[in-house]
């Protein structure tokens, strides 16, 4: 019997009721609903189906809604700006009007207070690099670091930066209130940055009557640097490698994941690993070599779940990857992971007990 839990996320290429019994069939134990896209009235269809189709094949499902978080984004544009490294680009944090020609508005009104000159400013998923060069009351000019095409509504990652935006923004809660209402299993909070912010969630879920477990996405350096308290105020902890992997250096990124995951095995919480597990599955029918190492690796590290993203909810080939996910996973833990062995054993309850079935 397989131990590592495969999520499969919902979407256009997999919500009918052939797809999510194919991939109920072929091995997924959660869906994840990702509220960055969902409209309500989907999550309200959706979730009845995944409950009668669960019992259909008679497997127990359960389904985790992934909250969109506070993300900062650029606005929209007429035409994409073509930046050029040397280029000046202007970040505007009210509706005015640019005083340059390279020049895209903002989400987050307090951006200017949180930022110094010098910080880095990366967007659409670190494509783009830019440097502060002037803070003003209602604008941000930057050096623009690497050539690239700037589109609308283009996420901003902060690395290193202590943003003060809040846990929970309005759409948030209002996506978790209809997940409390649909008795949704699973509610994952995007950009939890300490333990206040999961239980701001805790709270709110609990007083609608909910006893939805908490996922804490773990997405930046500032929630690194509060990792052992958001742990321990969480029931679950995943490793989200998309932002992740933007906020640290990438050859940084498989010892953050190796911590995180060791870390949760100490402190007895459940950990999943997210992101690109598969990614070439969008288009191919086979993944890379090294996607199969990746998860591979996943499993060897003792990660209780791996999840699927892009591959289930719009790619081509959404049952195969969680066939081949499902392949890969159970091979791997037949070949020695040993997870009983490597168990962390930290109290004198849990050594004695263990010398007790060695005994036995």
């Amino acid at each position: 019997m397989r131990k590592t839990k495969i999520i499969s996320t919902l979407g256009p290429a997999s919500d009918t009721d052939e797809v999510i019994e194919q991939l109920i069939r072929s091995g997924t134990d959660v869906f994840r609903l990702n509220m960055s896209h969902a409209k309500h009235e989907w999550v309200s269809d959706i979730v009845p189906r995944i409950r009668s189709l669960s019992e259909k094949v008679g497997k127990f499902v359960a389904i985790l809604m992934d909250l969109q978080g506070p993300a900062i984004r650029t606005g929209d544009l007429s035409n994409p700006l073509e930046l050029s490294e040397g280029d000046l680009c202007e970040l505007r944090l009210v509706d005015s009007d640019p005083s340059i020609e390279k020049s895209t508005s903002v989400n987050y009104p307090g951006l200017a207070e949180d930022l110094t000159v010098g910080d880095i400013v990366l967007v659409d998923n670190g494509v783009i690099q830019l440097k502060v060069k002037e803070l003003a009351d209602e604008r941000i000019s930057c050096v623009v670091l690497t050539d690239g095409v700037l589109g609308s509504r283009r996420h901003i990652n902060l690395p290193g930066v202590h943003v003060r935006l809040p846990a929970l923004t309005e759409k948030d809660m209002a996506d978790a209130m209809l997940g409390v209402e649909m008795e949704i299993d699973f509610v994952g909070l995007s950009f939890a940055r300490e333990a206040a912010h999961l239980e701001e969630l805790r709270v709110a879920i609990e007083q609608a009557g909910s006893r939805a477990q908490i996922v804490a996405k773990i997405e930046d350096q500032q929630a690194m640097k509060h990792l052992d308290e958001i742990i321990l105020a969480s029931d679950v902890v995943m490793v989200a490698r998309g932002d992740l992997g933007i906020e640290v250096n990438v050859e940084e990124l498989p010892l953050v994941q190796r911590r995180i995951v060791s870390k949760c095995i100490k402190l007895g919480r459940r950990v999943i690993v997210a992101t690109h597990m598969l990614e070439s599955m969008l288009e191919s029918p086979l993944p890379t070599r090294a996607e199969v190492t990746d998860v591979a690796n996943a499993v060897y590290e003792q990660a209780d779940a791996v999840m699927l993203s892009g591959e289930t909810s719009v790619g081509q080939y959404p049952v195969k990857s969680v066939e081949l996910l499902n392949r890969i996973a159970t091979r791997n833990e037949l070949a020695g992971a040993n997870f009983a062995e490597a168990a962390a054993l930290k109290t004198h309850k849990q050594k004695t007990v263990k010398a007790a079935v060695v005994l036995a």
